[in-house]
């Protein structure tokens, strides 16, 4: 399997199958627009939504805008702000589409041996793309780099999450989800780190530090720990396996399960996860660094809360008027993560809008200067989406 950049030559149906002497009657289905836009909805965030956030509170001072600009920021340890959903909330939604495209092809007759082959490439090839994301192109100096990234978590959780979603089944992958969270908890309470001892989680005494400090190649995220490091790549894959489970949900035949219903398990099953991580909260923290469990648990009901709306909206009630804007940006998400890096839209927005926006006062300046970013980058993204043009991993 090659990475390509190739036109998209029109939706899939798609199907889930439940194996190991499981039935479900199953619904084929299109590709699901809730699903593309609440992507491009996440990623709209990190391409210039959270700027205009805190540029919006720099130039006004409103209090709300103050609130609003304090949750687009990371937690630093324990706890949560709104920012913090956004990659988790990827990786959920990159497990939802796995029944829409695994599922299809095993429905079809193709076996899990013949797809895993592709689902491991996808996952080296993310780990690859997300080195050379954060150390540019032709770097040699191996023991200065840093090799943990954020398309690397995904590629290896996700890629985790599918081989147990291919060989498992559906009470298995339960199992697997429950265990790996559980594990991990057990994990960074009762395993003693050397001059730290057992039970501390702090940032310097912590297992999952550890182990990083004593295996992970190149140079760290910074001094003390990786957010995206070895050991807490194991509850990531419980966040892809909610994902998954969500995806199975969606693609229950309407007879079975009208879309109405569905909408409410998800509200439902978000819920409870987010009830759940609160009670664990209590003696494991939230903690993004540590992808710890509870916070796989808050984040997946956020996520479950967030496709539930936006499959009652797009897809129950079919309001889709305004979903263009996100879907243009969900259609190439590693594109426009990866773009930012290498290409400059401000220095373009500002040479096409620059003059335009010197007539105004400093704070309409600036705010128009990132609205101008924003407004540049998606046209970029308009026009590959217009051409058909998508990154196939």
């Amino acid at each position: 399997m090659q990475t390509q950049i190739r036109q998209e030559k029109g939706s899939t149906n798609a199907q889930n199958i439940e194996r190991n002497s499981q039935s479900t009657t199953l619904a084929p289905t299109s590709r699901l627009q809730s699903l593309d836009t609440l992507r491009g909805f996440d990623m709209f965030w990190i391409s210039g939504g959270d700027k205009f956030i805190h540029v919006l509170a720099d130039v006004t001072g409103w209090g709300w805008s103050l609130i609003l600009a304090e949750q687009f920021t990371h937690v630093y340890w324990n706890g949560f702000h709104a920012y913090d959903l956004i990659f988790p909330l990827f990786l959920f939604l990159a497990g939802v589409s796995t029944p829409f495209s695994l599922g299809s092809r095993l429905q079809k007759g193709v076996s899990p041996n013949q797809l895993i082959r592709k689902v491991v490439q996808r996952g080296i090839i993310l780990v690859l793309l997300g080195i050379l994301y954060n150390n540019g192109l032709f770097k040699t100096e191996w023991a200065t780099m840093r090799y943990p990234s954020v398309l690397g978590r995904i590629g290896l959780a996700g890629m985790f999450a599918q081989i147990i979603y291919l060989y498992s089944s559906r009470r298995t992958q339960y199992i697997w989800f429950g265990s790996l969270l559980i594990g991990y908890w057990l994990i960074i309470q009762f395993v003693p780190v050397p001059g730290c001892g057992a039970g501390l989680i702090t940032p310097e005494c912590n297992p999952a530090t550890y182990l990083d400090k004593t295996l992970l190649p190149g140079r760290m995220y910074n001094s003390t720990y990786d957010p995206v490091g070895i050991l807490s790549t194991l509850p990531a894959i419980s966040t892809g396996l909610l994902g998954i489970f969500a995806g199975n949900l969606l693609l229950t035949n309407e007879q079975t399960m009208p879309k109405s219903r569905k909408a409410l398990w998800l509200a439902l099953s978000g819920i409870i996860c987010l009830g759940t991580a609160l009670l664990w909260n209590t003696v494991f923290p939230i903690n993004k660094i540590l992808w710890s469990s509870p916070f796989v648990l808050l984040t997946g009901g956020f996520s479950l809360l967030l496709l539930a709306l936006f499959y009652t909206i797009i897809d129950v009630l079919n309001w889709r008027r305004l979903t263009s804007f996100f879907i243009v940006i969900g259609m190439n998400s590693i594109v426009i993560y990866m773009i930012g890096k290498f290409i400059d839209f401000r220095y373009t927005s500002n040479a096409l809008f620059g003059g335009f926006l010197s007539f105004f006062s400093e704070p309409v300046q600036a705010l128009g200067s990132v609205v101008a970013t924003i407004a540049v980058l998606w046209g970029f993204m308009y026009f590959l989406y217009r051409q058909k043009l998508f990154l196939k991993l």
